[in-house]
């Protein structure tokens, strides 16, 4: 399997029929503040499906009915230039069918391409079809290292992950890729920083996650 496939979808399988997008809810303020960056989250999917496969909520990425996944977007979100984020902008816009369609291999949860869209993206454009388009050319454009063999290392570290998606991907650096773990050390995901021109750009702390040196778990699933 080529390596960009490895850990992003093994295996995806779109339905035939309507996609049904559920309505909203609200779960913070309305936030509005400048951009000065973007940050592309990542989860990792055998991580967050370890305890959620009989979950009906996630069935489609979670059951292996609809395909086998890795790394999934979990959402493109706008940074403040001084810290915090916007979220929540108002709108009664939703994505169309067709590009709901297009991403559902790379985010498998209908619901929360609404939910994304809703807080975060509507902060960055006024067109939802637009926003995934863009999400959609970031995430075609990674390139993965072999996560199969990552998980097998007793020793790794944050830094190996680091390092090992810098060298697969030109023009990115390890301090642009930012980690989270658990409580226990796993990988939950991985959060790419951008700047405000979708170039790679330098992580802040926040966004960073662990130390270099932090022992670091990845669930390859059962």
């Amino acid at each position: 399997m080529p390596g960009n496939a490895r850990a992003q979808a093994y295996q995806c399988r779109v339905p035939s029929g309507p996609v049904i997008l559920p309505n909203v809810r609200r779960d913070g303020p309305v936030r509005r503040v400048p951009v000065g960056g973007y940050t592309l989250a990542l989860s990792w999917s055998p991580e967050f499906c370890r305890f959620r496969e009989g979950n009906a909520r996630h069935a489609r990425q979670c059951s292996g009915r609809e395909g086998r996944f890795a790394f999934v977007v979990h959402g493109l979100w706008p940074e403040g230039r001084r810290g915090g984020w916007p979220q929540w902008c108002p709108t009664d816009r939703r994505p169309s069918q067709t590009e709901v369609r297009a991403s559902l291999c790379m985010t498998p949860d209908a619901g929360l391409i609404a939910h994304e869209w809703a807080k975060h993206g509507s902060c960055m454009v006024r067109d939802p079809d637009g926003y995934l388009r863009i999400t959609r050319i970031l995430w075609n454009s990674l390139r993965w290292p072999d996560f199969d063999r990552l998980s097998r290392d007793r020793d790794l570290s944050a830094s190996d992950i680091r390092n090992a998606f810098a060298d697969a991907n030109r023009y990115w650096e390890p301090e642009m890729v930012g980690l989270v773990l658990n409580e226990r050390g796993w990988l939950e995901e991985m959060r790419l920083c951008y700047d405000t021109r979708f170039r790679p750009a330098r992580c802040d702390a926040r966004r960073f996650g662990p130390a270099d040196a932090e022992r670091v778990r990845i669930w390859r699933g059962l």
